[in-house]
């Protein structure tokens, strides 16, 4: 009984397989193989004239860069105090290799009441630094952490001799 049940099943299914076959399968057999045996000539379109390049010279490499913010012009250059001289002899702290510009602030964390700044320096390690430590290539040391942000007091030349004190703030935002 099972296996009337099965070709009482299969036969529909057979049924309708071969009514699926295509009778002009054949003329399309005998087309392909005509093809095969000969594809014919293929014509491609010519390929457009190369576009001529021409350089142009940039003139103004020794200008300021329009991207950088102008510093405001001063009519007279700061005496300063000698007395703000950074110490020279003093070790360097790994941060003060590089300018701020190239550090990036990546987060400020508190730790026993004691706020930290995470620094990304170019070479890709991330620093812990704390009030009182030094970066950047001015002498900068960082006398105030806030949750978004790092003071900076710098120490520059004035180009007169002396020296002042800058301040700078790193933000998260950039």
């Amino acid at each position: 009984m099972r296996n009337w049940l099965r070709i009482g099943a299969l036969l529909p299914l057979a049924l309708l397989l071969g009514a699926c076959r295509d009778n002009d399968l054949d003329s399309l057999d005998r087309e392909l193989a005509e093809l095969r045996a000969d594809p014919g000539e293929l014509t491609l379109e010519p390929l457009p004239p190369m576009p001529v390049y021409r350089s142009v010279d940039y003139r103004h490499a020794d200008q300021r860069s329009p991207f950088q913010a102008r510093l405001p012009e001063s009519r007279e250059l700061p005496v300063g105090d000698t007395d703000l001289a950074p110490d020279q002899t003093r070790p360097k702290e790994p941060l003060e290799a590089y300018n701020l510009d190239q550090l990036d602030l990546v987060g400020t964390l508190t730790v026993g009441g004691q706020p930290s700044a995470l620094i990304k320096a170019p070479d890709g390690n991330v620093h812990r630094l704390r009030v009182g430590d030094r970066m950047g290539t001015d002498f900068g040391r960082i006398v105030g952490i806030t949750e978004a942000s790092v003071q900076l007091v710098e120490i520059v030349p004035t180009g007169r001799g002396g020296w002042i004190e800058r301040s700078t703030l790193l933000s998260l935002d950039g």
